[in-house]
């Protein structure tokens, strides 16, 4: 072989080695999102403070997860922000569904800055709104804070029930006035082609195998628990 032509084949190698050592979730904002979506869900899953959370999340019908939220960038002062949706359609769970979250006016209580947000989705009827179009919580659907804390109390009567979460804290927004609202152009980047919240969580005519690791993380958790 050649000088030439072992050089070239050498320069291929390192060029197919590079490429393979990039993540897929590494390739397109979208899957970043999902990727940082999934860490969410599993820090919210291990926090030893949101015992209440894990006991009762098998009663919603569907999440949206907001990761990495700051204070000053994301749904609160009048910016924007973005969240998936993982919910339980006709197939069983799927997703996720891109969405942004959006208000006019800063919910923040002084000093605190969010960084995870999950927001439980406790009725098919708020699930079918979502899948429909925009939602304003606290005007098209009720929202409470979900309860945190050893002996939190009873469950809050509300379509959504929200958890905050940053470095150990917990609550400290008011989520009233915000809109939930299907992203089109993500959703048809990371399927490939022009879908609905409804072609993806409930018909499932659409599937990335990037989505498959959250999708199965909030399915294992809405498992019942093993019996004894």
């Amino acid at each position: 072989m050649s000088h030439r032509k072992v050089r070239f084949a050498a320069f291929a190698l390192a060029i197919a080695t590079a490429v393979s050592a990039v993540p897929a979730s590494a390739q397109t904002e979208q899957q970043q999102l999902v990727d940082e979506c999934l860490t969410t869900w599993n820090n919210f899953q291990a926090d030893p403070n949101l015992t209440w959370f894990r006991e009762h999340d098998n009663e919603a019908v569907g999440f949206l997860i907001a990761a990495q939220v700051v204070k000053a960038g994301f749904i609160f002062g009048g910016s924007g922000g973005r969240a998936v949706l993982v919910a339980k359609g006709d197939k069983g769970w799927a997703g996720p569904a891109f969405y942004t979250m959006g208000t006019a006016s800063a919910g923040f209580q002084a000093g605190v800055d969010v960084s995870e947000i999950v927001t439980l989705i406790m009725n098919k009827k708020s699930l079918e709104s979502l899948m429909s179009g925009s939602v304003k919580a606290g005007a098209d659907a009720s929202v409470a804070a979900g309860p945190v804390g050893v002996g939190a109390g009873t469950k809050p009567n509300a379509d959504f029930l929200v958890y905050t979460r940053s470095k150990g804290l917990f609550g400290g927004v008011n989520v009233n006035g915000t809109v939930f609202k299907p992203t089109e152009d993500w959703n048809k980047e990371y399927y490939g082609k022009l879908v609905s919240p409804i072609d993806i969580v409930i018909r499932r005519n659409v599937s990335n195998p990037g989505g498959a690791a959250l999708v199965s993380a909030v399915e294992k958790a809405m498992a019942p628990p093993a019996k004894k």
